[in-house]
């Protein structure tokens, strides 16, 4: 069982910030799909890039969800930051996909983005 890795850190997120980042990613995304404008979805892999495989403190979306955070709540949950990092790195991947398939096939473009679209508001709410 040593094997095992259990997606544990010592590292903490603030939650709401998390929600609020989730959110919009997930508006990104809508607006993606209405409008089909790849440039939308391209900021978004540098974003979930930046979160996945980097140790800034904040990328471009979660520094402004942290602006919006004073504004929703008073009390800040801190939560482990571990699955947040796994989420960024799938959302990457979701959002890489929906690039190369804009390009490919547009149509599994927009099925790839609303996909991801699903998992970003689970993310917020």
């Amino acid at each position: 069982m040593k094997w095992l890795i259990c997606p544990v850190s010592p590292l903490r997120v603030s939650e709401t910030t998390a929600r609020v980042t989730g959110f919009l990613m997930a508006a990104m995304l809508a607006l993606y799909v209405l409008t089909g404008g790849v440039y939308l979805v391209l900021a978004l892999v540098v974003d979930y890039g930046i979160r996945a495989f980097t140790s800034l403190k904040f990328s471009p979306f979660s520094w402004l969800a942290a602006r919006f955070v004073p504004f929703l709540t008073k009390s800040d949950v801190r939560i482990d930051k571990a699955p947040k990092i796994f989420a960024a790195r799938v959302g990457f991947l979701f959002a890489l996909a929906t690039v190369v398939l804009f390009y490919l096939h547009g149509a599994s473009s927009i099925v790839v983005a609303l996909v991801l679209m699903g998992f970003a508001l689970l993310e917020s709410l």
